[in-house]
């Protein structure tokens, strides 16, 4: 049996994809042929959730032969195949017949279960995606309930062509009648008993079109079989500046007036240095010697540090990408590919990163960080990615990545990521310096007075989490809507700016309660600047689980599991994100307020 062209689409090399978008399409003569690709199937409200067309009994060809596809393409779930369609260019086709298949009552039954759950099916004509539904349903009358299932056996395909090229393709069920699929029936149209006859037909018609190939993209983003583009949604971006601004005025007004009254009280001292200083204060001037004092797991703090650093170059890179129209934004498996060359790419910055500041903190084992480093998302990513694969290959679903694309990213991590990350790391190793620390930490560690109710870390964290996720609330729907529902958001410029604002406000907050932690005399900050507004990921993913109950209509094992599985992941990945900038922002605030202590 020949290899399918799909498998062989999949092992092109990680390195070769393009980001850009080509602007390509083909050229037709009158009268030749134009083939159409069957692609997948699936419920209309679990995106995640597809299946192959011929896996419903459909018109099929005796040797199925499938298209041979990029990475992005079988990351999106498509398994295009050759269909029975005869389309020729500029050839008008009326009542064509496709097929007669007998169907048998386990097929009118997959037939309606299928049609019931609002099965929507995909083809491909010249890349350019053709959708419809299945069937029909209709629901109507309370006493007596009339419950009705009919199938779509006629199709009405539309093509717009500008000189000899195809601009444009629909397909359409208008003026047609659906087969009923009555339960328990046998009965064929026909008369015949013992299954149900039905006879596939379609039709072409083609139009002629002035808008240009180069621009046939901006007809399928007008066409409306999923919703349209999400308008500007002002309310969100006014209340994420109003915050901004208010934290802002909290932290350099409010704050910096209270440490110029510290400042004005402590800096009494004569003599030379932050270790002279009267230890009969209070306050955060009476841990000095203990404040730059280095935490316990070091190397995990670093490795934290160095992914949190290379998602958020990761981030900002896809989302500039983005805004520069680089992604198809019909399909997800185009930012999927970007996204795992750029996170490959970007493994050398959580190397350098980590190893760097883990030789500043006098951390001894460096090829253990490294190890901790490379792994600290990728195992999480890499087991979150076998469950949800094992249940999409246990329920057939063209989600489940074949094993040649399997082996294709694992060699793209171990022979691009783990490598840059082992570079970035030894880089980072040599070029760390010293840790630049203000004032001299005592070998015996100050006692740490009780601390009040508020200032324990779980009040922080709700603190320093909620902010944050007030910050991108209500942007935060419009994301879920896109990537697990059916709108297509292209406001990557207001993205980017709502992306500033959480960076702004995690650092914002961070600050703040890392100066009322050494208030109270507690030098814990390091691990506590990276929970306070790190917690932001739990606030996230609460929201997805309110997301899953109340704004969206997805069911079932497969979609379940893959969107509780990555909504983890995703606010694992916030977690490190945020935790990382709030860490940074809390060390540039105690390095200033040290150092502006009297040393004369």
């Amino acid at each position: 049996m020949a290899t399918p062209g799909w498998i062989l689409g999949s092992r092109l090399p990680l390195l070769c994809l393009l980001f850009l978008q080509l602007a390509w399409t083909a050229t037709y003569k009158e009268g030749d042929p134009v083939m159409l690709y069957v692609n997948k199937v699936g419920p209309y409200h679990n995106p995640q959730e597809t299946y192959h067309y011929y896996t419903l009994p459909v018109c099929r060809p005796k040797e199925v032969r499938h298209k041979a596809l990029s990475l992005g393409e079988v990351l999106d779930g498509d398994r295009m195949a050759e269909s029975l369609y005869n389309i020729r260019f500029r050839e008008n086709t009326e009542r064509q017949t496709l097929c007669q298949l007998t169907l048998s009552e386990k097929d009118v039954d997959q037939l309606r279960e299928a049609i019931e759950e609002l099965y929507y099916f995909e083809f491909v004509l010249d890349d350019i995606p053709i959708w419809g539904f299945v069937g029909y349903m209709e629901e109507s009358g309370f006493l007596p309930h009339s419950h009705k299932v009919g199938l779509w056996t006629h199709l009405d395909f539309n093509i717009e062509y500008n000189g000899n090229s195809v601009i444009f393709a629909n397909v359409s069920v208008k003026d047609v009648k659906p087969v009923p699929l009555e339960e328990g029936g046998h009965d064929g149209v026909d008369g015949n008993s013992g299954g149900l006859s039905v006879t596939h037909t379609y039709s072409v018609h083609w139009f002629e079109s002035h808008l240009p190939p180069s621009r046939r993209a901006e007809r399928l983003r007008d066409y409306s079989f999923f919703p349209k583009t999400l308008e500007i949604h002002w309310l969100s971006i006014i209340n994420s500046l109003v915050l901004v601004v208010l934290l802002l005025g909290f932290v350099i007004i409010i704050l910096m007036r209270v440490l110029k009254n510290d400042f004005a009280r402590y800096n009494v001292e004569e003599d030379g240095s932050c270790d002279d200083l009267d230890q009969g204060d209070n306050g955060w001037k009476i841990i000095h010697t203990d404040v730059f004092r280095f935490p316990s797991n070091k190397s995990l703090l670093c490795a934290v540090l160095g992914v949190g650093a290379q998602f958020l170059t990761l981030a900002t890179g896809i989302i500039i990408m983005a805004l520069l129209g680089m992604f198809n934004v019909h399909r997800h498996g185009a930012i999927n590919s970007a996204a795992i060359v750029l996170y490959a790419l970007t493994s050398c910055v959580s190397g350098y990163c980590s190893c760097s500041f883990y030789t500043q903190i006098h951390g001894h084992r460096w090829v253990w960080n490294i190890i901790l480093t490379s792994t600290l998302f990728s195992a999480p990513l890499f087991l979150t990615w076998s469950v949800v694969n094992s249940v999409h290959w246990w329920s057939g679903s063209t989600q489940a990545l074949p094993a040649s694309t399997v082996l294709l990213l694992l060699g793209a991590w171990v022979l691009v990521g783990f490598p840059l990350t082992v570079i970035g790391g030894i880089v980072g190793k040599n070029r760390a310096g010293s840790f630049q620390a203000p004032c001299r930490t005592r070998n015996i560690p100050r006692q740490i007075p009780e601390q009040r109710w508020y200032k324990h870390t779980a009040v922080h964290m709700a603190i320093g989490g909620f902010l944050p996720f007030s910050a991108i609330s209500v942007e935060l729907y419009y994301i879920f809507a896109t990537v697990w529902g059916r709108e297509q958001y292209t406001l990557y410029g207001i993205l980017l700016c709502v992306f500033a604002i959480l960076l702004s406000v995690g650092a914002c907050i961070s600050v703040a309660l890392t100066y009322f932690l050494l208030s109270g005399e507690d030098y814990r900050w390091w691990w506590r600047s990276i929970l306070s507004t790190g917690s932001t990921g739990l606030f996230i993913f609460v929201y997805s689980l309110f997301y899953y109950w109340n704004r969206s209509s997805m069911s079932g094992l497969v979609q379940s599991m893959e969107f509780f599985g990555y909504s983890l992941l995703t606010a694992f990945v916030f977690s490190l994100m945020l935790g990382t900038v709030s860490f940074w922002a809390s060390l540039a605030f105690i390095r200033y307020i040290y150092r502006s202590l009297k040393m004369d």
